[in-house]
């Protein structure tokens, strides 16, 4: 089965890697190369340099518009059976879509309907999921709609960031697409509809999603605080003891959500608990801070930053 795989970021390195282990991997579809960082260096997208280690010498094709003739000739000359897409970060437009005679299969990290779009992993950790998963779907022309192949659930661990599920997820697809691909080739995959009244949607995530509110519960802080972890951090406005206001991203932090605020203390500030935890006070319950990065410095723990700022273990309010 001669398949074209269509990826960008690196969570398809390891579905990549399956199929060319597996089937016929005929060539890479992916985003141009863009420019990046303060110096504006032109970088590969992550699973482009993937592809060029693992099939050196087979055919990139890089478009920025899909629709021009000259994108789908292209598709069309490479005659693939079946398209596979994971984080491409395009929709495939109608001319895509027939190419392939198998379909189109996308592999998305969330249990489909829930969490369609940019960002599932960060949904998931925001919204206080149990479990997440990946699902091959066929694609269809809106987003993240099409039926459903099949599903493979792991559970959200309490700890768990962006950064770790991301990994999590990125192992179970190979073995998930593998699967779905088998079904399809023997015909006897499945189609699934979605359930539109299950549907929620995601969006590619801003920096200031990652503003913390210390008007929400401690929960709800941390969980955003987990999401946003490694990228871009998770940042608020502290109060220090001498009345300071300061920036700070938070990576790791517990919440301590039975601990009620008192009447005179200030959201954002800090407090020692009855169980002598130097804590940040929230609407509602309070964190303990575990790993922090001030503005301009290397991430640090909070106590190393607590002795470099003038947070006394022994404050009282």
């Amino acid at each position: 089965m001669r398949i074209l795989f269509a990826g960008t970021s690196s969570i398809g390195e390891q579905a990549l890697r399956a199929v060319a282990l597996n089937y016929e991997l005929i060539g890479l579809l992916t985003q141009p190369d863009r420019l990046v960082g303060r110096h504006q260096e032109l970088k590969p997208p992550a699973l482009k340099e993937s592809f060029l280690k693992l099939a050196p010498g087979l055919p990139i094709l890089q478009p920025e518009n899909l629709r021009s003739v000259e994108v789908i000739n292209s598709l069309k000359a490479l005659n693939p059976d079946v398209i596979v897409t994971m984080s491409y970060g395009k929709i495939l437009p109608p001319e895509i879509l027939t190419i392939p005679p198998l379909g189109c299969l996308n592999i998305h990290a969330s249990l489909l309907p829930r969490h369609r779009g940019a960002s599932p992993i960060q949904a998931a950790i925001i919204a206080g999921d149990t479990q997440s998963g990946i699902t091959i779907m066929y694609m269809g022309e809106g987003l993240d709609n099409g039926d459903i192949l099949l599903t493979k659930k792991i559970p959200i661990a309490p700890r768990d960031t962006s950064g770790t599920l991301h990994d999590r997820l990125a192992e179970l697809s190979p073995t998930a697409l593998l699967e779905a691909l088998d079904l399809l080739q023997k015909g006897i995959a499945p189609r699934i509809p979605q359930l539109e009244k299950e549907v929620t949607i995601t969006r590619r995530i801003q920096y200031s999603d990652a503003t913390l509110d210390w008007a929400c519960s401690a929960v709800a802080v941390e969980r955003l605080i987990r999401a946003m972890n490694p990228k871009p951090g998770a940042h608020g406005i502290i109060t220090l003891p001498s009345g300071k206001k300061s920036e700070l991203k938070i990576f790791s932090a517990y919440a301590r959500p039975s601990l009620q605020k008192k009447r005179d203390l200030q959201l954002g500030s800090f407090f020692l608990s009855e169980a002598k935890e130097l804590l940040l006070c929230c609407k509602e319950g309070a964190l303990l801070l575990e790993e922090v990065q001030p503005i301009s410095r290397s991430r640090m723990s909070f106590s190393e930053f607590a002795r470099g700022h003038g947070i006394n273990p022994n404050i009282s309010h």
